[in-house]
């Protein structure tokens, strides 16, 4: 196998994993002279990255990316509690995980199978990528208060909205997503709307915490419920696509679920492990100063490999056996410190109700690697399967 070219490329190379160890073993901290950022791999120097209080998430000159000032989509991107730093950060982080912790613990695993089944009686299992990337949006949709009328529409808008804040967008994929981001404020301002005194609902809960913490601003919460929306968006469909690639070259570990389907939920999380659907992130200094034990300077950028972390022997024995009995299994993929997701269990469950459901509807495991492709992206991994 030829190792990809650089770690941006690993993102959708065929099998990224020996170059990754390959980074962790000679390199785990090093400057790439052709991307012109540092390049953090190890599980012990990428907690150190993003736990360090020099690193932020956007650069200090550039809190909001050039391309969406003046738009929708740059009012929601400076809301967003995984874009800010301190004080703007840990009160709204606070009431952003206690949301969703507030969930009821019946109620996500209900609305993912309610939905995982419509999604497959309106396209069929031949629609693996649409339904992967519908599947999430439905179900935090509806968890948010969105109508189901308007699930659809917001599924599209959310494709567009995505599509917009990845680096390599060209300049039409930065339009359609502005414009996104206008009707996707706009819906939400009238759902918070309605449902201001109201208790149940997963944008309540934000209000109600957000209040709690000091942060009534409609547009501070209704970006909080979209981003809910934007994280879970192309993460989760990465993650169901994944755990069906795990399985589909894997006959022991689908006769292992099938005969105890309660084994999905770790099959799951090993996947979260060994094939993450979040390959980097990306940290940026706000002063000079020292990571790692190396001296940086301000503005510098280090692009922190998750996927290669999770593959680090030091912390995960064995990285390269796919084990879902795996004991002690430690998964950087929704990161450390102060900016990790919340979202992990729901976007765990939203996966495994899809992947359930799939495998009930009879996909043809065993073939699906053959009508698959990546796609573009510079940090998420999403297999994309061919329609048939």
């Amino acid at each position: 196998m030829v190792f990809p070219q650089d770690p941006i490329t690993a993102v959708t190379h065929p099998d990224p994993y020996a170059y990754y160890a390959d980074l962790v073993a000679r390199k785990p901290l090093y400057y790439d002279d052709n991307l012109r950022l540092w390049v953090a791999s190890s599980a012990s120097v990428v907690t150190a990255t993003l736990t360090n209080g020099l690193c932020r998430v956007r650069p200090v000159t550039e809190p909001v990316p050039k391309s969406l000032l003046g738009s929708p989509a740059a009012e929601i991107f400076r809301h967003l509690v995984r874009m800010n730093d301190g004080e703007r950060h840990c009160p709204f982080k606070q009431a952003v995980s206690a949301a969703l912790a507030s969930i009821d613990a019946a109620q996500a695993p209900l609305q993912s199978v309610k939905w995982a089944r419509f999604l497959l009686n309106e396209g069929g299992s031949e629609r693996l990528s649409s339904f992967a990337f519908h599947l999430p949006v439905y179900v935090v949709g509806s968890l948010l208060g969105v109508p189901e009328d308007r699930l659809h529409q917001t599924a599209l808008w959310m494709s567009d909205f995505a599509r917009c804040f990845a680096p390599a967008s060209n300049p039409d994929q930065i339009e359609r997503g502005k414009t996104a981001a206008g009707h996707l404020l706009q819906m939400f301002r009238n759902i918070l709307r309605d449902i201001r005194g109201h208790e149940d609902g997963l944008l309540s809960a934000l209000a109600r915490e957000a209040k709690r913490v000091g942060r009534e601003e409609t547009d501070a919460i209704v970006a909080n419920g979209i981003g809910f929306l934007s994280q879970s968006y192309e993460a989760t469909a990465g993650l169901i696509g994944n755990t069906l690639l795990a399985l589909d070259s894997r006959p022991e570990t689908r006769d292992q679920v099938a005969a105890d389907p309660d084994l999905l939920r770790s099959a799951v999380h090993e996947v979260l492990r060994y094939d993450s659907p979040v390959q980097n992130t990306r940290r940026f200094l706000a002063e000079d100063g020292f990571v790692a034990g190396e001296k940086m300077k301000a503005g510098d950028a280090i692009l922190v490999i998750l996927a290669a972390a999770n593959r680090d022997p030091s912390a995960n024995q064995n990285p390269e056996r796919f084990d879902v009995f795996r004991k002690e299994r430690r998964i950087f993929t929704f990161g450390v410190g102060a900016h990790a997701c919340p979202g992990e269990a729901l976007a765990t469950t939203i996966a495994m109700a899809g992947v359930e459901r799939l495998i009930t509807s009879g996909v043809a495991l065993g073939r699906l690697a053959e009508t698959m492709t990546y796609r573009a992206s510079t940090n998420v991994r999403i297999p994309i399967f061919e329609e048939r």
